[in-house]
């Protein structure tokens, strides 16, 4: 047990993603911090913003696979597909719903305009823009690279 654990760890596969997804959510915290001057643990585990860190976490995985396994490979194929189902989702459906929420909550604080009545906003930051999704792709590939 305790030799599948440390080789889980020591995965490339495994913590090469891993590190990229933490390095870029705690890069959103710090510039969070120093832009608005107010700490919001949030964005270590929230969506949205520059670079997206589903993308690196995504295109560093295709990355290693395809100089590991050749391009022309089963797993590369599959790892490819899920990259751009990622970024396409990322990039299409929940920067959409994002700025549905951000509709919502406008309405529902507009007063008179609805009797809604609500406990909590909607998160807004949900999705990205076209230019994060690919910002967070170059740096998966060349996290993938360079390793």
């Amino acid at each position: 047990m305790e030799n599948n654990f440390m080789a889980f760890i020591q995965s490339k596969y495994v913590y090469v993603p891993f590190l990229l997804w933490f390095g870029i959510q705690l890069f959103k915290l710090i510039y969070d911090l120093v832009t608005t001057k107010k700490f919001n643990f949030k964005r270590i585990l929230g969506a949205g913003g520059m670079p997206s860190s589903h993308s690196a976490v995504v295109t560093s995985l295709c990355t290693l696979i395809g100089r590991s396994e050749g391009v022309g490979s089963p797993i590369f194929a599959l790892s490819l597909a899920f990259a751009f189902v990622v970024m396409y989702d990322a990039c299409g459906v929940r920067r959409a719903a994002g700025k549905q929420a951000a509709l919502l909550n406008k309405l529902v604080e507009t007063p008179g305009l609805t009797g809604v009545q609500v406990s909590e906003k909607l998160v807004e930051v949900l999705g990205h823009s076209p230019k994060q999704v690919l910002v967070g792709a170059l740096i998966g590939i060349v996290a993938g690279f360079i390793v």
